[in-house]
């Protein structure tokens, strides 16, 4: 029994050097400039959403629909006692897939330059690169495309979609393509 007594002590004493050697190190702050950004999935295209270009992400809302306003609005929602319009950004994007409204996205950020609600797929989590890791996209004018650039992570390279290009988007909307006849 002393002896397990003994080495507790002398754990406790060990312990106790280790806490005050922490108040008399030198605190080390991580200085290198990085890029927060959430990971997330239009469609089953990956991309990437600057965290400074939104005010929130949301999951499971409750969206209300509302009549016209074009294919990409879902309808509306409530975020902290304002009511926002949810656009689906898969729509927004030109990809093709479940846009018939019989499901809807799970996830929904709120941008920080409106009060606009970009409903997505998937959220796959939160990326912290440095700015070597972003590279420029080599745009061709004809190409019209919400992602300026793209961040390379270990395992696959994610458009980092440009909010006020899709804002920009929602604020001019294209021309619905008229409906066919029938023969």
């Amino acid at each position: 029994m002393s002896g397990n007594l003994e080495s507790a002590i002398e754990r406790v004493a060990e312990m106790r050097l280790a806490f005050d050697r922490t108040f008399a190190d030198r605190v080390h702050f991580d200085t290198t400039a990085a890029e927060n950004l959430l990971a997330i999935r239009v469609g089953v295209q990956p991309c990437a959403i600057r965290l400074s270009e939104i005010t929130g992400l949301f999951a499971d809302k409750k969206i209300t629909r509302v009549p016209g306003g074009g294919a990409a609005l879902l309808g509306i929602a409530g975020f902290r006692g304002a009511i926002v319009p949810v656009y689906s950004l898969q729509i927004l994007l030109g990809q093709s897939g479940d846009q018939s409204g019989s499901r809807t996205p799970r996830w929904l950020v709120i941008t920080a330059a409106a009060p606009v609600a970009l409903a997505f797929e998937a959220f796959e989590g939160q990326l912290r690169v440095l700015p070597d890791t972003i590279l420029p996209r080599q745009s061709r004018p004809e190409m019209k495309s919400y992602a300026r650039e793209f961040v390379q992570t270990q395992n696959l390279v994610r458009p980092i979609m440009h909010l006020p290009s899709v804002l920009d988007a929602i604020k001019t909307p294209r021309p619905e393509a008229a409906p066919r006849e029938e023969r």
